[in-house]
């Protein structure tokens, strides 16, 4: 019996979940691993080799999957002075076929930005094939100019040259891929557990989310996968927080293939914007009376600050700034924005309607500016640019004079938001309240978001696995260099390191910190190998392990050149699907190229080396658990268990295969057999009950529903669904199944008579009730469910008969009391669910057991208690029951993560620890007797493991 989930987050929390969505286990590595496996597209440092330039030698980085390499550093060539240097770079690699095998760079490299730094040219190039964008495929072209010449010093980046695949046509129409993609992220978030609106309005979680589509892109998988790209973007309908997931699907079959959040937020939880306006309604940058005046302002921590404002037609001075413009020869405008009582969510990618810049009547800014963040926010966004501007050049975020726009004081649900992010064009900081100040109220965390943008338009690092960790890093670095800077901190402070720690209105620094760039976190022991479900793949989890190293440079050099390294190595070295080996290599050769000394160069090779970043160092994470099939390289699809036998969708080795369902023998005796068709579409969610394997196939049309015996025989359609689906289970001849409806954005549980071809929904397809997380065992099917009562809307678990026909609500759910229904499971001893009764809570639920008529119910594992389980979803046999718990990310550690306990169906014993592996353990499935499997990423892979019984305290 194979488990969905069950969703939970804390409202308005620093690590909210509504910034991190489920899309399954997938390696650890970046998307550049989330693609392929990790280590198949860029290994970092490989044998340098010489290669061969007019007498020059120069030292190259092989790629892993592609013929071009990943770093070329020490050339020396000339490159044609007469036109752009844009120009000049691909006539460099146009003339250097046998180096960088990139046959036609005019037509497959589009220019993203040219940079300039004193004599530095750096073209960064976007590699498109037959026209269409490839994820990640960036390459970059370093060159030095002179009044008459210029020469090529080096390259580096991502280019696939492996990729051979049709893009004529796309079989998946725009329509269907927008849905689908509503329905994936909609999964995510509504399927579990199944609660009562938040909205009045009775809208279910699918009903809030758009689609906005961006075309036609070329995942760098294998020889390159089709697939629309597709924004999503909407309200968590748990928190109220904004979202807004980047979700691919495929152009063949329409499965989402990846999603990761467009959101980059300081906790785990520019460029000119139309929507911003004046009073008058005229868009901020037409103003045309730029008067600039000094004024001065209190900052949280009581220092004057001296800011600079503008000074309207009605007499009011406005938190606007345009006296960079002046002094630089810029076009910049820093503006700061009250937003103080609008939702998180309206300024996620839009603009809150109606909102104005802070306004004062005189330039003198009383407290209200102060406790509102108006002052640090506005203070500190010049700041950074001043930061940028003085050290490296940059004028502004986008490196083109871009206006610079905050959002100051929103919140979650009208409670505070605890919380800042980038959302692509500008600054969001959450109201805070509580022991949390306006999340403005640091200088880190300015410095932190306003460097996403700055990363955005240089590497843009995709914000997933180990490219997001680094995206992490970076903001987290430069934001804590500008906070000391800023502040006239010193590097020997002993809070020096800390981010966000002035964010507390009652904790001390260390208590309030939300990161620590001293916190000594290697690969060896500190990697956490995490899906998809949270935390975009590890992005704040493993992000000071990379930032670690930043600091240690920082501190061992001179912070001024270890700035110009780091920033360096971001600008003109990393590209978007960078590793942390990748990183390493970045900063190593932009440490040689600034002409560091060999001492100097040993302290940043050793700072890497000391936080464990070094050629395989993902290979070397132990497991205590029994591999049946590694690297399998699927999203959150699950695994199915019963009767001895598992059955599991797989891809090829470097990811690039649709999926097709094997099975094999729980004992991993006998290997895996392919059971379903291996034919370009998705074949997903599968399931077992030890005879027969049942399954769902993504096509362009529609969604269908197959089933073979393992003892032989053919593979038969049985039905289909024209909208998304999240889980298929089987037991007997009853095929089960949750469809998303999507015209209310509820959910239906379906059944098939494999037998007789009957079909039905068993809630009837009302579209004022939602079901969801079914099992089903004889011809039973039990399921969490929601429906509409004068009153409200009422939850419950119910049991329907599908050779009557008929449903019983089972009497052991008091419907007024239930908050949240998780997952169910049948078994010989019943049913059992998750119920959680108290929202007020730190996210724990209990696991409860009744009859199939509701009688003999008892709690196996309390809501409340000595240890209760943040119990989130749960698979059962005859002999125990296991829980998958996720407890609230406060804090970013081992224990933090999904982990499994097991106990027995009556609960006594109490629950013990499934496995002590250090990654993520997610969607379980409970075989024979206490054996379990699981999709496990601890090595940064998705492998299929299991274990016998628990293995008790870790």
């Amino acid at each position: 019996m194979r488990t969905s989930t069950r969703w939970r987050s804390k409202n308005g929390d620093a690590t909210s979940s509504a910034l991190f969505h489920p899309s399954g286990i997938r390696p650890a590595r970046g998307v550049a691993a989330l693609l392929t496996t990790a280590g198949m597209l860029l290994t970092g440092i490989s044998a340098a080799h010489a290669v061969g330039t007019d007498s020059v030698p120069a030292v190259s980085t092989a790629g892993t999957g592609t013929d071009t390499p990943t770093l070329v550093t020490g050339l020396k060539e000339k490159a044609d002075a007469t036109g752009s240097a844009s120009d000049a770079a691909r006539d460099h690699l146009a003339s250097k076929k046998s180096r960088y095998h990139i046959t036609d760079p005019e037509r497959d490299l589009t220019v993203v930005a040219t940079q300039r730094s004193g004599k530095n040219a750096t073209v960064r190039l976007q590699q498109k094939y037959k026209g269409i964008t490839v994820l990640g495929g960036q390459y970059v072209v370093r060159m030095t100019e002179g009044s008459d010449q210029r020469t090529v010093t080096g390259t580096s980046g991502q280019y696939f040259t492996g990729l051979e695949l049709a893009t004529t046509k796309a079989a998946v129409s725009e329509k269907t891929a927008v849905s689908r993609a509503i329905g994936a992220v909609a999964s995510g978030l509504g399927n579990a557990p199944l609660r009562a609106p938040s909205d009045p309005t009775g809208k279910q979680p699918g009903a809030a989310l758009k689609g906005t589509s961006h075309g036609l892109a070329v995942l760098p998988q294998g020889k390159g996968v089709l697939t629309r790209h597709i924004t999503v973007r909407g309200v968590d309908p748990a928190t109220g927080a904004p979202l807004a997931q980047e979700v691919y699907v495929d152009a063949h079959s329409g499965y989402p293939l990846l999603q990761y959040s467009g959101l980059q937020t300081f906790g785990a939880s520019g460029t000119a914007t139309a929507g911003a306006v004046d009073e008058s309604g005229t868009p901020a940058a037409a103003a045309t009376q730029q008067l600039v005046v000094k004024g001065t302002g209190t900052r949280y921590n009581g220092e004057s600050a001296e800011v600079y404002l503008y000074q309207g037609s009605d007499g009011a001075y406005q938190t606007i700034d345009y006296a960079r413009r002046v002094e630089n020869n810029s076009n910049v405008m820093i503006a700061t924005y009250d937003a103080r009582g609008r939702e998180a969510s309206s300024a996620s990618g839009t603009w809150p309607s109606g909102i104005k810049t802070f306004r004062s009547d005189t330039p003198e800014l009383g407290a209200e500016f102060t406790d509102s963040g108006a002052v640090d926010a506005h203070w500190a966004a010049g700041q950074v640019y001043d930061f940028y501007k003085s050290k490296f050049g940059r004028d502004s975020l986008d490196d083109k004079g871009g206006y610079i726009y905050s959002l100051v004081g929103v919140v979650n649900g009208g409670r505070p938001f605890n919380n800042a992010f980038w959302d692509g064009s500008k600054m969001v900081y959450g109201q805070g309240g509580g022991d949390y100040r306006t999340f403005s109220a640091d200088t880190d965390v300015v410095g932190h978001e306003m460097t996403h943008g700055v990363i955005q338009h240089s590497a843009n690092l995709v914000y997933a696995g180990q490219s997001g960790a680094m995206n992490e890093a970076l903001a987290d670095y430069f934001g804590n260099a500008i906070d000391l800077a800023a502040n006239h901190e010193s590097m020997n402070d002993p809070d020096a390191a800390l981010l966000g720690e002035d964010l507390c209105t009652t904790a001390g620094p260390r208590e309030c910190a939300l990161r620590d760039l001293d916190d000594g976190a290697t690969t060896s022991k500190d990697f956490l190998g995490v899906s998809y479900r949270a935390d975009s793949g590890g992005v704040h989890l493993n992000s000071t392990i990379f930032s670690g190293a930043l600091w240690d440079i920082r501190q061992d050099l001179d912070p001024d050149l270890a700035d110009r390294i780091v920033y360096r190595a971001l600008t003109a070295y990393m590209t978007p699907l960078d590793g942390f080996t990748e990183g390493r290599a970045a900063v190593v050769a932009a440490a040689q190229e600034l002409g560091v000394s060999k001492d100097q160069l040993k302290i940043v090779k050793r700072s890497f080396d000391a936080h464990g970043i070094v050629p395989g160092w993902e290979k070397a994470i132990g497991v205590d658990t029994d591999t049946l099939l590694d690297k399998v390289n699927i999203s959150g699809t699950g695994v199915g268990a019963g009767g001895g036998r598992y059955a599991v969708s797989r891809s090829n080795e470097d990811g690039s295969e649709p999926y097709s369902v094997w099975s094999g023998r729980t004992d991993g005796k006998g290997g895996a057999t392919l059971v379903s068709a291996n034919n370009g579409n998705y074949n997903v969610y599968a399931d077992t009950d030890g005879k027969t394997v049942a399954w769902a196939e993504y096509t362009a049309q529609s969604v269908k529903f197959h089933v073979r015996p393992l003892a032989g025989g053919i593979d038969k359609v049985v039905g289909a669904s024209g909208t998304n689906v999240s889980s298929v289970r089987i037991n007997g001849d009853y095929l089960v199944y949750t469809t998303m409806d999507p015209y209310t954005g509820g959910w239906h549980v379906g059944y098939i008579d494999i037998r007789t071809g009957t079909s039905g929904l068993v809630d009837g397809g009302r579209y004022e009730v939602s079901t969801a997380m079914p099992s089903v065992k004889d011809g039973k099917i039990a399921y969490a469910k929601l429906w509409a009562e004068r009153d409200g809307y009422k939850l419950g678990v119910e049991v329907f008969d599908a050779a009557t026909g008929t449903a019983k609500l089972l009497p052991a759910v008091d419907k007024n009391t239930a908050m949240g229904i998780g997952q169910t499971a049948i078994t010989d001893d019943g049913v059992f669910w998750i119920l959680d009764q108290d929202i007020t809570d730190d996210g724990q639920a209990s696991v409860e057991r009744s009859a199939l008529d509701g009688s003999d119910h008892i709690t196996v594992l309390p809501e409340s208690g000595k240890s209760p389980v943040h119990a989130y979803s749960l698979t059962a046999s005859d002999d125990a029951v296991t829980v998958m718990s996720v407890p609230p990310a406060t804090s970013y550690a081992n224990d933090t993560l999904p982990k499994l306990y097991q106990t027995a169906p009556d609960g006594q014993g109490g629950a013990q620890r499934m496995s002590c592996n250090r990654g993520d353990q997610v969607l379980p499935s409970a075989d024979t007797g206490k054996r379990v499997l699981w999709l496990d990423g601890t090595t940064g892979f998705t492998n299929l493991v299991t274990r016998e019984r628990p293995s008790g305290t870790c």
